[in-house]
Parts: C-alpha cells; structure tokens; sequence
C-alpha cells in the first residue's frame, strides 16, 4: 500500500476501535459518492430516537495541522459540500486522525500491557456551513477539545438520540 492508503486504513482502524469500546457498531457503505466512510450505530438507545446513527467521513494527515486552539485541514470540495447539508436524516461528522509523521511505523506502538493508536482524532459538524466559491479545496477548522474519543463518541450518540445533533 502507498502512503495515503495506509492513512485511509488507519484512520478507519482509529475510528474502529472508537466505536468499539464505547459500544457501538460500525458499518461500511457499499460506495463512498456521499462522502460517507463508515456509519457508527447504537442498538436500541435509551433516547427519543430508536438506534441513533452519525455519518462519518475519516481523513488522516501527518501534516502539521494545529494552530492555536483549532486544527485546520483542507478538504476537497464535494467532501465540504456533501457534509454541510442539512436536510440529511443521519447526521454527518468528519473526523480527522492526526499522526506522528509519514513512517507508519511510528503510528502504533504496543507490549504485553498496551496497544497504543499514536497521536489522535478530532470531529467536527460541517452542518449549516455556507457554500464556498472555491473550486479545488476549502480549510475547515476543527476546534482541538473536539477530541474523538469513546466518551465524546457516547455523547454525540446522545445527543442524536434525543433528537438533536452531534
């Protein structure tokens, strides 16, 4: 695999292991056109909504991407626009891993007491933003507490399954 592709694997590993551990199901699109990676899913819920879902788009970059107390990240322009609807049933996020370089090999580390995914992911809802006239790529900022973790995951869920957004 190139570079980009392990990053792609990555990211969905991260994302995987997210959703794992805070107790939800990930699931594949048959074909990404709706700049739609993975669907994460409760069963059930004990909110206004049965079995809440969010949409998730996954980007990862080695890149140097913090300023401040945002990231900033481009992404092409159908990913910005397909995520800023907002007459979706499912709610859609974007999630950015950020990793420690190009070598993968600095991506994981592990031993007999821990399996480390090496450096972090951050989410942020496009929904509602404004069109753009760019015609290549648009910088979106993702603010750095938006940490994408399993707690902040069971939060989002929450939330979608009381009938509000992520």
């Amino acid at each position: 695999m190139d570079l980009d592709q392990r990053k792609e694997q990555f990211s969905q590993a991260y994302a995987k292991a997210v959703s794992s551990v805070a107790g939800y199901s990930m699931m594949r699109p048959d074909v990404d056109d709706d700049s739609i990676d993975r669907s994460i899913a409760e069963r059930g819920g004990g909110g206004t909504v049965h079995s809440p879902r969010v949409d998730v788009q996954l980007k990862c970059t080695s890149q140097s991407v913090f300023h401040g107390g945002a990231l900033r990240f481009a992404i092409k322009i159908k990913n910005y626009n397909d995520l800023r609807v907002s007459n979706v049933l499912v709610p859609r996020i974007l999630v950015l891993v950020v990793v420690p370089g190009d070598d993968p090999n600095g991506w994981v580390s592990h031993s007999e007491d821990e399996l480390a995914l090496r450096k972090c992911g951050y989410w942020v809802s496009l929904r509602g933003q404004p069109p753009t006239s760019n015609t290549g790529t648009i910088t979106v900022s993702i603010p750095r507490t938006n940490v994408f973790d399993p707690s902040t995951l069971q939060a989002i869920m929450s939330r979608i399954g009381n009938g509000g957004l992520p």
